[in-house]
């Protein structure tokens, strides 16, 4: 590597593999349209990369958190905790009263049924559905 050895930037990032990962995660960025922070000087993108982590600067530390962010697939996110608030009880003439089992008078609640013959007759009117070519 054209003026950047290991021994340049192994001062600044301690782990050899953590060197490699974090100057070709940034040689990926340069690739990719990212500005660079060093004259060029007709190298190539990983050479620019290792000579950014060498001359600091860029903190390897944003480098490395940038680095974990762009392996993240899914992102956590902390979403407060549903509150759960009990419904109030009303007080009419000094007497306390929980609408929330009560029932009201006069509401009687009926739902509509069918002997099993209605039930029969009705399925059997039922018209099946054209077939297409779609499915």
């Amino acid at each position: 590597m054209a003026r950047v050895t290991v021994e340049d930037c192994i001062d600044k990032i301690d782990n050899r593999f953590e060197l490699v990962l974090l100057s070709s995660h940034r040689a990926r960025q340069i690739s990719s349209g990212s500005e660079i922070t060093i004259d060029r000087d007709n190298d190539k993108n990983p050479v620019v990369a290792l000579r950014e982590i060498a001359e600091e600067t860029l903190s390897p530390g944003d480098l490395k958190e940038d680095f974990i962010h762009s392996l993240q697939k899914h992102v956590e996110v902390d979403e407060p905790e549903q509150v759960i608030v009990p419904e109030p009880e009303i007080s009419i003439d000094g007497v306390l009263a929980d609408f929330s089992t009560a029932e009201t008078p006069g509401t009687d609640v009926t739902f509509d049924s069918l002997s099993e013959e209605e039930l029969l007759a009705g399925i059997e009117g039922l018209v099946p559905p054209e077939k297409s070519d779609d499915y």
